[in-house]
């Protein structure tokens, strides 16, 4: 089933179909929220508050964006929420770490560093960019998805993929030059 046909079912009550669709978003959503405020049991809640949502409001699906927009949306207003309850907001941003399965120790080895390079490279941009590089790279979102996800113009998300790909650019750079 793709993601239209999940919702269309979850709005039926089909718990099935709520499983399928918890256990394809559960992961993409839950490095989106520990992205925005860098605590997993906050990102933790986020997600099933996200996926509570769904289940509750599935029949009001429009179409109008994708469904990974839409849930992205859902869950980045739930993150805003649990933040305001918390009495602040904060952009932090996590790369998670990849199990490398690489044979070979040597390539294995300058994987980790090169990732460990980029983690670092990406940890310097601001919360922002930070953001919408994750949205756009790790999540394949377009940019009038990103747009609609951060509740900016696409212009603006435009201009923080820009900025960023210049940074990491240069951090990366200089990295390769020590």
């Amino acid at each position: 089933m793709d993601d239209i046909d999940l919702v269309k079912a979850v709005a039926s009550g089909d718990k099935r179909a709520m499983h399928a669709f918890y256990m394809r978003h559960n992961d993409a959503v839950h490095a989106f929220a520990v992205s925005r405020c860098g605590n997993t049991d906050l990102a933790s809640d986020c997600v099933h508050d996200a996926m509570l949502d769904v289940w509750r409001s599935a029949s009001s699906f429009a179409g109008k964006s994708s469904v990974k927009t839409w849930l992205f949306s859902i869950a980045r207003n739930k993150l805003i929420d649990a933040l305001r309850k918390r009495g602040k907001m904060s952009y932090v941003d996590e790369v998670p770490e990849l199990e490398d399965t690489a044979p070979n120790p040597e390539a294995a080895a300058i994987a980790a560093a090169e990732r460990e390079r980029l983690h670092h490279c990406i940890e310097g941009l601001s919360g922002p960019q930070r953001s919408a590089i994750r949205l756009a790279f790790l999540e394949d979102l377009s940019y009038p998805e990103i747009a609609e996800v951060e509740v900016v113009p696409i212009g603006t998300i435009k201009t923080r993929v820009f900025h960023a790909k210049q940074a990491l650019m240069r951090c990366l750079e200089a990295g390769l030059r020590r």
